[in-house]
């Protein structure tokens, strides 16, 4: 098939990042609220701003999908 597709327009914007966080790295409030965590999931929009920091990777990924972004994990 020769159809071309136009992908942008439904996810441009929408795509967020993913990423694990040391909590030792963590301004000292939050660092207070992690309860024994040592490792912690950030996620941030295209722009770097934080949306987000989460428990584990995969409610990462489920509250990006809830508020219909695709999430996307960084290294």
């Amino acid at each position: 098939m020769d159809t071309k597709y136009d992908f942008g327009s439904e996810t441009e914007g929408r795509i967020v990042y993913v990423r694990s966080v040391e909590v030792a790295d963590l301004p000292e409030e939050l660092r207070a609220q992690a309860q024994g965590q040592t490792t912690l999931y950030a996620v941030h929009s295209a722009e770097g701003e934080r949306l987000a920091l989460v428990n584990d990777r995969q409610l990462a990924f489920s509250l990006a999908r809830q508020h219909d972004f695709a999430p996307v994990t960084v290294h």
